[in-house]
């Protein structure tokens, strides 16, 4: 079991480099906090703008897929399933929140706080997906319904409050 991975684990496998999310998951605290912040460079090399809504979920898609198998190695060469240095799993369910969120610095910033709320509290079913889901799907799941809290909550303050 390997309790604090390093940058040589990282670069070790190309799962590892991915599940890692490109090393934002060695940070010393926090990881899933920075982890989510590979999420906004992503959208913009994706760049959203010359996307249609299908292409944006088709990579999603392929981002999603790519974290099941590449949270599914990393997680077997740590010896922990779910490892708090992996992080792809916010990168790709975050990125699904920006690539749905209404423009503006306020959203993003509202959406950033939301999503890392859902992530670290798992309200349900969220903790019970994460109980019940092993593997890499399990490890990526619990964050994409993690996601739609966020754009739930979102949604009804743009109906709502604005």
């Amino acid at each position: 079991m390997i309790l604090r991975p390093t940058l040589a684990f990282a670069f070790a496998h190309p799962a590892h480099f991915i599940a890692l999310g490109f090393g934002a998951g060695l940070a010393p605290f926090a990881p899933g906090t920075f982890g989510t912040l590979p999420a906004f460079p992503d959208l913009v090399a994706a760049g959203p703008e010359g996307h249609s809504p299908v292409q944006m979920l088709a990579l999603i898609v392929a981002l999603f897929a790519a974290g099941v198998w590449a949270c599914e190695i990393t997680g077997r060469h740590l010896g922990i399933a779910d490892h708090g240095a992996m992080v792809w799993d916010e990168v790709v369910a975050f990125l699904l929140v920006l690539a749905l969120l209404p423009a503006g610095t306020g959203w993003m910033v509202a959406a950033f706080l939301l999503f890392r709320f859902f992530d670290i509290v798992k309200p349900p079913p969220i903790r019970d997906c994460e109980r019940r889901m092993k593997g890499g799907f399990g490890v990526m799941f619990d964050d994409i319904l993690a996601a739609l809290y966020t754009l739930l909550v979102i949604a009804l303050a743009k109906r709502f409050l604005v």
